[in-house]
């Protein structure tokens, strides 16, 4: 049974911003994450590939070396920094939200996978009750893999788990703003796939672990073009697209329709959240991601 990890304060800890592009700590990472072992201690990859590859045999080419472009540390850092005054107050007034209405730490803390699979603890305002069970969406994830339909999320409405304002939370996004934190040290980018759990990155098969050639993101290429309508195989077609077609322009058009689809996609959730699901029919559910 999973649960929700309690976290730290994360004010606390010294975050690091530098213009420096993000690189793998270890080339072997993809390996070690493809096994069955677990990672060393150390966070960066198990001792068992030290010499080893990200070259995998009838698995998918990783990019080997590879840095990711200063314009994009700069593109990240500029657009906190000038929209801080916007996101800041919402921060602060979503974290107070979070404490007053439940007991429990502000933020969820994620193991997801990064840039050419290296491992990092993704953040997230905590939207549901300290220590419950969340393996069924795992499993609900699972299914939407094996019958590559529509990425419908869980339905949420009336789930004794979420805590009072988390289901606009979610629906919104807001959940994710705590993810500006990832990206201020590097782990993640504004734009960019949505970064995987282990267990996901396990079910990747060929060219599908290309998706981890580019730095993961709040908001990306699948997010703006259909999200909850397109499968699992096209989300991850879409995301390899972007790895391969990375530019600055293409970063800059993604985030000004992020939040036109963002408005598109609470409408769709509202609308399918009164319509009842058929019994062939995955309920339909919020658009930020539950994994």
């Amino acid at each position: 049974m999973h649960t929700e990890e309690p976290t730290v304060d994360l004010f606390a800890r010294n975050i690091q911003v530098t213009c420096d592009p993000a690189r793998p700590s270890d080339p072997n990472v993809a390996s070690d994450l493809l096994s069955d072992r677990n990672p060393a201690d150390d966070g960066s990859s198990s001792a068992l590939f030290k010499n080893g590859s990200t070259s995998l045999p009838e698995q998918g080419r990783l990019l080997q070396g590879s840095e990711t472009p200063r314009w994009k540390r700069v593109l990240d850092i500029a657009f906190i920094v000038l929209a801080l005054p916007l996101w800041l107050p919402i921060f602060l007034l979503i974290a107070l939200w979070v404490k007053i209405v439940s007991p429990g730490p502000v933020f969820f803390r994620q193991e997801r996978i990064g840039y050419l699979g290296r491992r990092f603890m993704i953040l997230k305002f905590r939207t549901m009750k300290v220590h419950v069970e969340t393996d069924v969406h795992e499993r609900h994830l699972e299914q939407l893999i094996r019958s590559n339909v529509p990425m419908t999320k869980l339905d949420i409405t009336g789930d004794p788990r979420i805590i009072a304002g988390g289901r606009i939370l979610r629906a919104t996004g807001l959940d994710e703003l705590p993810q500006l934190i990832n990206v201020l040290r590097g782990e993640m980018s504004l734009v960019g796939p949505r970064p995987c759990t282990p267990h996901e990155f396990k079910s990747y098969q060929g060219s599908q672990l290309e998706r981890v050639n580019a730095l993961p993101g709040l908001t990306g290429h699948w997010q703006v073009n259909g999200k909850n309508r397109t499968t699992f195989s096209e989300m991850i077609k879409m995301d390899i697209y972007y790895a391969q077609n990375l530019s600055f322009w293409l970063d800059v058009e993604i985030i000004a329709r992020t939040f036109p689809a963002i408005i598109v996609q609470v409408i769709e959730s509202r609308i399918a959240k009164r319509t009842p699901a058929g019994p062939s029919r995955p309920s339909e559910a919020r658009s930020a991601d539950v994994w």
